[in-house]
């Protein structure tokens, strides 16, 4: 056993299973120095798009620059979804209207639509003005959708059969797909059956039309539990489901039933991620585009969520400041009280970061809201008076005062109560009244923790100290 995990450990990093190797990093990067077209295009031809997308990624932004400038019209269209959406918007600027019009043609339409919304309103009119109707048509009304929207994220080409026909017609149809309404996809995994009203009523795996006889109909082997995604969901909302179903695909429709388009995994998978990151992010106060952005532009987009630390800071000091006199005659408070507000903003960004992941993921029930808040404070009172104990004794010990580890103590209690109340109920708050809970729970939660724990640790010291 121990010999087939090492066998397995010289694959991990190993470039015929994933990603460019650093080799061809390293001769990409020498060709762009030496201004080699020919040496780039030779490297990335037998490339999969994503790997490409990868390879421009980890380019400088002077590199990447001169990367598209050397080999533009030698870039698989599909490398242009693959990237993060900052990168791609990046890239864009370097095409030609014609370069960025052929791509739109040869891609899908949730790719073509994932190219295009990176584009500047007049200029995207520029450019759908010389697509071919069909897909202008498409494209143009896939803009009208709310942002994030299941809309914008699905795709109008797939598969749609009547209930009555039987396999062999299928077969047919599919081997012939410019007699149905909507173009064939490139990559498909159920056929969806409508009615007269060309509403969803069930869906067929592909694999279930070499099961059973030709002359099956189609209304014998559908499945009739289809859940339809409206054409307004929200995409956190469609990642959701399909993680709740396991869903491969699942028919979109509009306001009146009828089915508009397919969302497939991939383009969920590559929302939830996003969705993801743009949380972990924003706890961290950062943008996710932080990462490939200049330096200028990383230290402005960085600036405003120091500026919140700065008035927290501000907000805190003010507090000590109306203490001073204690401060002056007790020297020992200004060395124990830091502990208080670290530990009270440390035990309140635990609750938010579970309870803004489980409001992403939606598995936070309104049922369930006092049922969490109880539990954690329950949490925070049973960790609060394990380390106020912990840290009574070592105060006492360390100053030889035993009131004032108890100050200490009580002070440590609250304040980690408060911060496991605080850091449930804020994101919870936040989100009833439309805010993003990943980006202000951080900020408020650290400011409460910091201003009480001070008030309430100096504020017991002066009352019991004098």
């Amino acid at each position: 056993m121990e010999e087939e995990y090492q066998n397995l450990e010289q694959y991990v990093d190993h470039p015929k299973w994933y990603g460019p190797s650093e080799e061809m990093m390293a001769q990409i990067r020498h060709a762009l120095h030496m201004d080699d077209a020919d040496d780039i295009t030779k490297a990335i031809e037998s490339l999969h798009p994503a790997d490409v997308a990868v390879i421009i990624e980890s380019l400088s932004i002077d590199d990447r620059s001169r990367f598209i400038e050397l080999v533009h019209d030698k870039l698989d269209p599909e490398i242009l979804p693959e990237m993060y959406a900052d990168i791609r918007a990046e890239i864009l600027r370097h095409l030609s209207d014609e370069e960025i019009i052929q791509a739109l043609i040869q891609l899908d339409s949730d790719d073509a639509f994932s190219v295009i919304n990176e584009l500047e309103e007049d200029h995207q009119k520029i450019v759908l003005q010389n697509i071919p109707e069909e897909k202008r048509l498409r494209l143009e009304q896939s803009l009208t959708y709310p942002e994030y929207s299941a809309g914008r994220l699905m795709q109008r080409e797939m598969v749609v059969m009547r209930s009555n026909w039987t396999i062999k017609k299928t077969i047919d149809m599919l081997r012939a797909p410019k007699k149905s309404r909507f173009s064939l996809p490139e990559t498909f995994y159920e056929i969806f059956i409508v009615n007269k009203d060309y509403e969803p009523v069930g869906k067929i795996p592909l694999n279930s039309l070499f099961k059973y006889p030709e002359d099956t109909t189609l209304h014998e082997i559908m499945d009739k539990d289809v859940k339809s995604i409206p054409l307004t969901m929200a995409q956190e909302d469609v990642g959701f489901i399909f993680r709740q179903y396991s869903f491969v695909t699942a028919p979109v429709v509009d306001h009146k039933g009828r089915l508009a388009g397919m969302i497939t995994i991939d383009d969920v998978l590559t929302v939830m991620e996003e969705e993801v990151t743009e949380d972990i992010m924003r706890l961290g106060g950062v943008g996710e585009s932080d990462f490939h952005a200049s330096t200028m532009d990383t230290t402005i987009s960085r600036l405003r969520w120091l500026l919140v630390t700065f008035i927290d800071t501000l907000l805190a000091s003010a507090v000590i400041y109306q203490f001073q006199g204690i401060l002056e005659k007790k020297v020992a408070l200004a060395i124990l009280m830091p502990i208080v507000a670290a530990m009270g903003g440390n035990a309140g960004m635990q609750g938010v970061t579970v309870m803004v992941r489980a409001l992403a993921t939606h598995e936070l029930r309104a049922t369930r809201i006092w049922a969490i808040i109880g539990k954690e404070l329950k949490v925070g009172l049973i960790n609060g008076l394990v380390f106020a104990s912990l840290l009574a004794s070592i105060t006492s010990f360390w100053f030889q005062d035993i009131t004032l580890g108890l100050i200490l103590a009580a002070a440590m209690v609250f304040n980690i109560v408060w911060a496991a109340l605080a850091g449930t109920g804020l994101p919870i708050l936040l989100h009833r009244f439309g805010f993003d809970p990943a980006i202000s729970s951080g900020p408020l939660l650290t400011t409460t923790t910091d201003v009480l724990g001070f008030a309430v640790f100096l504020g017991l010291a002066t009352f019991i100290l004098g």
